[in-house]
């Protein structure tokens, strides 16, 4: 009786010292940012094509039914000739464990790939409850892409909310980055930050989040329309090292101009020179109806990409 209850007076003992030891502050221990990513032989681009080039045909306000359902995105891929899809989480009516694989087997039987897909979020919220449903959302669909076979998932900042300081959003939207992508590590999904307006706005603004997130399954979606800035392609020359997945759009916006027609062969050598490997998927967003552009232009892009 009497070793027993030394035992377990050491093991209160022990229990105590534990708990004192994680409640003190100590110096945070040098960890690297994330660094340009490293990528073995040259280049080797892939084609994809996002869903939301045909949001007005798959937008699921649309009454009584959207014109197009994902099984039909999929067999205009393949009719286009295409490596792979990326299906948005926006027009999924259904996300069950049986419908995710009805689809990813029907890219399988048409040769293919799911290259990615994305999901809006906001990791800029100040308000705690709101910050846990946007966590938790991008945590199921690290699901939903691992069911689909994704390599990819799009992940968005968001924008500072009135009182609110960019400062404090930015340290909110790391937090909530570094710990969804600890839950998508676990099922071997990397999250693809999109530089989309926000805390994201301009490169520098991109890149004071990006290389402030330390984690392996972490990089960059690399979207060659969403920089508004003197010189746009010198934006995405500083971004490209990061990229792990790429929507290419064929207009590009200077500050105090019109949009103009991308140069696309520009934008493909500068993904070259960074010797990206992986998937680029054509997100389509101009006025001509995409049945009748987006064929043409992934034509153009084929030809680019040799």
């Amino acid at each position: 009786m009497e070793d027993r209850t030394r035992t377990n007076e050491r093991r209160r003992f022990l229990q105590a010292g534990l708990v004192a030891v994680a409640g003190m502050s100590f110096p945070e221990s040098p960890a690297a940012a994330i660094e340009p990513v490293r990528r073995n032989g040259k280049s080797h681009i892939r084609l994809s094509i996002a869903a939301y080039s045909f949001r007005q045909y798959l937008s699921l306000n649309i009454k009584p039914k959207p014109p197009m359902t994902l099984d039909d995105f999929v067999d205009l891929a393949a009719e286009m000739n295409l490596d792979a899809i990326e299906p948005t989480a926006y027009y999924f009516a259904d996300t069950s464990p049986e419908y995710l694989a009805h689809l990813k087997g029907k890219c399988t039987r048409l040769g293919l790939d799911i290259s990615g897909t994305a999901v809006g979020n906001n990791f800029c919220t100040p308000n705690p409850s709101k910050l846990r449903e946007e966590i938790q959302s991008v945590k199921n669909w690290v699901e939903h892409a691992s069911r689909l076979g994704a390599k990819t998932i799009r992940i968005f900042a968001g924008p500072v909310d009135k009182g609110d300081t960019e400062e404090k959003a930015r340290a909110r939207c790391v937090e909530a980055i570094q710990e969804t992508c600890d839950y998508a590590g676990k099922y071997g999904v990397i999250l693809a930050l999109e530089n989309h307006g926000g805390i994201v706005t301009t490169i520098d603004q991109m890149l004071a989040v990006v290389q402030a997130v330390k984690h392996e399954w972490f990089g960059v979606n690399w979207d060659s329309g969403n920089f508004v800035s003197a010189d746009p392609y010198a934006d995405l020359t500083r971004l490209a090292p990061y990229a792990v997945t790429v929507q290419i759009k064929t207009e590009i916006h200077r500050t105090g101009q019109k949009k103009d027609e991308a140069d696309l062969k520009r934008l493909i050598g500068i993904l070259r020179t960074a010797n990206y490997r992986g998937y680029v998927a054509l997100e389509y967003e101009a006025a001509e109806d995409p049945k009748t552009a987006v064929p043409r232009h992934i034509e153009t892009l084929k030809k680019l990409m040799g």
